[in-house]
């Protein structure tokens, strides 16, 4: 395995790692504000740094919902997602054990039954912050410009989100939180295929969709010069 291949891991491990951090120390503080706008800034300025640190080495994807759906756009090849998300789900198991061992304590399920609308509020949380990242990604956005982009992306899709559910719009991140349910895996994964191939394909300034279609389209016939007869 090359240097590159391992650093794109460890990029995604300890972005993903960093992020579930931030938000359990959110979520856990004893902070008197606002603890749904607290928490979902904290969480849109944590992946700005990641997307600055990072976004260069493996796109700081730092979630198997976003992973998803830029597979599903092509811009990322099977094999690389399925590393990605396990790289993404190893960080975010490793900094729930690390918390609890901090804590001294073990952190309860917190995903609740399934209902609906928790699942409809996720997936259009997830659908509102892979329009950001969409837009990243498709106008190839770059530096703090992207990392703005992204990072406030979610902080908005978790602040729509939290109406109903958690706000989490990450499977990995549910994880480390341990709001592991089907409402938190499906939810989020849903929403942003949904918004990026939306996205891509109305919004983006060229999208594969579009360059699909526009080969598809029957060629022009050509017109047959007439020969002119000799005098």
């Amino acid at each position: 395995m090359t240097r590159s291949k391992i650093s794109v891991i460890v990029a995604e491990f300890f972005g993903t790692a960093l992020l579930t951090s931030a938000v359990l120390a959110q979520v856990n503080s004893n902070v008197i504000v606002n603890k749904t706008w607290f928490v979902a800034a904290i969480a849109g300025l944590t992946l700005t740094t990641i997307v600055l640190t990072i976004g260069r080495v493996s796109g700081a994807h730092v979630n198997p919902a976003i992973t998803i759906g830029l597979w599903t756009l092509r811009k990322i090849e099977t094999t690389t997602a399925i590393v990605y998300i396990a790289a993404q789900l190893l960080g975010a198991a490793v900094a729930l054990r690390l918390f609890q061992y901090l804590q001294n304590d073990v952190l309860q399920n917190i995903a609740g039954p399934f209902e609906w609308r928790i699942f409809v509020a996720e997936a259009v949380g997830a659908l509102v912050f892979s329009f950001g990242v969409a837009a990243a990604v498709t106008q190839k956005l770059q530096g703090l410009r992207a990392a703005f982009a992204i990072g406030t992306s979610l902080m908005l899709g978790a602040i729509i989100a939290s109406t109903a559910s958690n706000g989490i719009l990450n499977p990995a991140v549910a994880l480390g939180l341990n709001s592991w349910s089907l409402t938190y895996l499906a939810a989020p994964i849903l929403g942003a295929v949904l918004g990026m191939n939306l996205y891509d394909l109305f919004l983006a300034p060229e999208s594969e969709l579009k360059a699909q279609s526009k080969a598809m389209e029957p060629a022009p016939a050509k017109k047959v010069a007439k020969s002119k007869k000799k005098k």
